[in-house]
């Protein structure tokens, strides 16, 4: 088996990178789902579930930690990292609650404008991340603006499963994995607990339910009229917390990732 694919979401809920190597840091990938918008009045994340047209939105990550905000009909803007005396906006991700950078009036314009409504954009350094969801792999695990766990690994051969059961091939970037997987069957990542990918260790911690953002077009933004695939998903894959494709892992180590790197199922 084989790491086929790499992608990074620098803004959650916006368009994805395709990466061919990657540093891995407490968080997970670094620079992935770092940034994150909120509704200006409730402090509340914003995602393609309730704004769809955020799936055309690049937020292309630079080696200094800001982002390049772009969007069709839109002026570029180039936003730096916050430093450490910019001020702090109480955010609500699911469950979660905490305070966080606020990246300032002319990023807010920006990605107002783009919402269409008083919109903020927010980033988390490390000393402000979240914990993974209780009851799920060690208490130290942190997580940034993902749903719940550093990352999210698909393989391939799980996802042309689904191709054919639902009668079209699927873009992989519908399921928004970090890490993609060649060689292994269908689903064989459902009975996985440890894998290494180089030299790189990592615990797989929790299948992956999934939601109505599945049904949006990465490359148009548009809904299926059919609700596919998450309607065959949930003909064949449902559990009691919903229909379950990809699983989440934590990894153990830091180090590098590459395209084309052997992966190893140690457990």
């Amino acid at each position: 088996m084989r790491l086929s694919a790499l992608y990074r979401y620098p803004l959650k809920s916006a368009m994805g990178e395709t990466l061919q190597q990657i540093g891995l840091d407490k968080l997970g990938l670094e620079g992935d789902r770092r940034w994150m918008l909120v509704d200006e009045a409730s402090g509340r994340f914003l995602t393609q579930r309730a704004v769809a047209r955020m799936s055309q939105l690049s937020a292309l990550w630079n080696d200094q930690g800001g982002l390049t905000l772009s969007a069709p009909g839109y002026a570029t803007l180039e936003v730096p990292l916050p430093d450490v005396d910019s001020p702090l906006r109480g955010v609500t991700i699911w469950q979660d609650t905490l305070r966080v950078p606020d990246a300032g009036d002319e990023a807010g314009a920006w990605v107002s404008e783009f919402i269409g409504k008083p919109t903020r954009l927010v980033q988390v350094p490390q000393e402000r991340a979240r914990t993974t969801a209780a009851g799920y792999g060690k208490d130290d695990d942190q997580v940034a603006f993902a749903d719940g766990f550093p990352l999210l690994l698909i393989g391939q051969a799980s996802l042309e499963d689904l191709s054919y059961r639902v009668g079209r091939p699927l873009e992989m970037l519908r399921f928004r994995p970090n890490l993609v997987i060649e060689g292994s069957e269908a689903f064989a990542e459902d009975n996985w607990k440890r894998v290494r990918i180089g030299d790189v260790e990592f615990r797989v911690v929790k299948p992956c339910a999934r939601c109505i953002l599945t049904t949006i077009d990465p490359q148009t933004g548009e809904r299926s009229a059919d609700r596919e695939p998450l309607a065959t998903l949930q003909k064949y894959r449902a559990r009691e917390e919903g229909a379950m494709f990809g699983q989440n892992l934590v990894n153990d180590s830091n180090g590098r990732l590459q395209v084309g790197m052997s992966v190893t199922v140690l457990e």
